[in-house]
């Protein structure tokens, strides 16, 4: 299963970089990418970037979006392109379809990721040489590598659960895209719907908290969340619907 997995991966990056050929995937989005990442706003921020955990912090959601362009494609694109029957008649479990089209979004945009972070470290220590080599502190390095993984893998899991019931690729967009906008401006809109002291109570909870104890707990909900979604998408996803849906 980890070979068909591997190799399921391999087929989707491969399509990714060079048969799909639009804006937001692909060699260009790469580049444009790390060119943020690992350039631009380093330089806009200098050393503190490295050893501001704040700063790296703000921009480990990046990977979320390029996992988007790419997770809307899964199946959708597949549909389009009148690809997904070959895929659907071929010996592959569907344990193994499924993770294959979330992991190939994950490794794909998390990568990119993790190799932004890195090309922001070398960027920082050749453009501001002086006081000597610096490097994130580990303790940070991984909180924001942690997170940025976990919200990839959230994104990929409701993005394929989307795909599969999406006739195309825009369709899957648009429809996961307002569920990312949703889960972002949620907070804000609960903070506006409950009573003025029961946010004043949890505001002062919060505050009482240093950052890292807060981030480890954001850790740890995406972890339950993501948990419970991959077992949603194991139930769900049934190789005969899909087979129906074509038919």
């Amino acid at each position: 299963m980890i070979q068909d997995i591997g190799t399921l991966i391999w087929k989707e990056l491969r399509e990714v970089f060079l048969h799909r050929g639009n804006m937001r995937g692909g060699l260009w989005s790469t580049l444009i990418y790390l060119g943020l990442l690992g350039v631009f706003m380093p330089i806009q921020t200098g050393r503190g970037w490295l050893s501001e955990p704040f700063l790296p912090l703000i921009w480990s959601w990046l990977p979320v979006l390029l996992a988007l362009s790419v997770v809307t494609d899964a199946f959708a694109g597949e549909r389009e392109r009148h690809t997904l029957e070959t895929l659907l008649a071929s010996r592959l479990t569907d344990q193994t379809i499924l993770f294959g089209k979330i992991a190939a979004a994950v490794v794909y945009a998390w990568g990119i990721g993790v190799a932004g972070f890195l090309l922001a470290a070398v960027t920082i220590n050749v453009a501001f040489p002086e006081g000597g080599l610096i490097f994130y502190s580990l303790e940070t390095f991984f909180i924001v590598l942690s997170l940025s993984f976990l919200a990839t893998l959230l994104i990929s899991v409701i993005g394929v659960m989307v795909s599969l019931r999406s006739e195309t690729t825009r369709q899957a967009y648009q429809r996961v895209s307002i569920v990312l906008m949703a889960l972002i401006f949620l907070p804000v809109l609960a903070s506006q719907l409950l009573p003025a002291d029961v946010v004043g109570r949890v505001m002062i909870r919060l505050s009482g908290l240093n950052l890292r104890t807060l981030l480890l707990g954001a850790i740890g909900v995406l972890l339950v969340v993501d948990a419970v979604l991959l077992g949603v998408a194991v139930k769900t996803f049934r190789r005969n619907e899909l087979v129906m849906l074509i038919s």
